[in-house]
């Protein structure tokens, strides 16, 4: 598969959600994808009003986590950080699924705990929400499930994983979860994804984003 260096950078969600995060870094990270003039920039939900504001004027997106990365947060919680998520200023969300309710088989509660932030799109008809699985976690009829389960719900990409859990997108993970969904919904391959090759394999594999934390080292190493 034949990807544009331009095409490329569209598809890369530039992350920084760890617990450490400081302002400076944040401003770091919004300067690089406006200078870069990446697809999107992902952080947690209380650095989502400073980095819609650096992003004013520029092509780049902001998405803000819900309820991560964890992902046992109560459904009516998860929709009110989303709202004010929107209100701050973002233009897409990624919320990690409730994996305890989907290791205990109650599948119509993880639909719910989809749907109650997919609802939040009535603020924004542009709004992107994207669920997490977390892959590691799930055996392969759990990924096939879960993938179900936020299609049903609305969702409009289903994504690999947070980054902080086991080891991360796989190949194999974001094929099947692309076999799950089919060509009518996204997948978010991130975790573990640092290179021009890394990428370029998940690409192949069927994301058609990818959430990584080292994006212009990525983009530097495209031909």
């Amino acid at each position: 598969m034949a990807i544009s260096r331009k095409e490329l950078v569209k598809m890369i969600d530039s992350t920084l959600v760890k617990p450490t995060a400081t302002k400076s870094e944040i401003e770091k990270l919004c300067k690089e994808a406006v200078e870069y003039d990446l697809g999107c920039i992902c952080v947690n939900s209380v650095y989502v009003k400073l980095a819609a504001t650096l992003l004013k004027g520029s092509n780049v997106k902001a998405c803000s986590t819900i309820g991560f990365p964890f992902g046992v947060t109560l459904p009516e919680i998860k929709a009110l950080e989303a709202i004010k998520a929107v209100e701050d200023g973002a233009n897409e969300l990624d919320m990690v699924i409730n994996l305890s309710a989907l290791k205990s088989g109650a599948y119509e509660a993880v639909k719910r705990d989809i749907a109650a932030v997919v609802d939040v799109k009535r603020l924004s008809k542009e709004l992107i929400v994207k669920v997490i699985i977390e892959t590691a976690y799930l055996t392969k009829d759990e990924k096939i499930i879960a993938c179900r389960l936020a299609k049903e719900a609305g969702a409009d990409f289903v994504k690999t994983s947070t980054g902080f859990f086991g080891k991360g997108a796989t190949i194999e993970d974001v094929r099947l979860m692309r076999q799950t969904v089919g060509n009518d919904m996204g997948v978010k391959a991130a975790g573990g994804i640092r290179t021009y090759a890394d990428a370029i394999a998940m690409i192949e594999a069927g994301a058609d984003r990818i959430g990584t934390s080292t994006a212009v080292a990525i983009i530097k190493g495209a031909p």
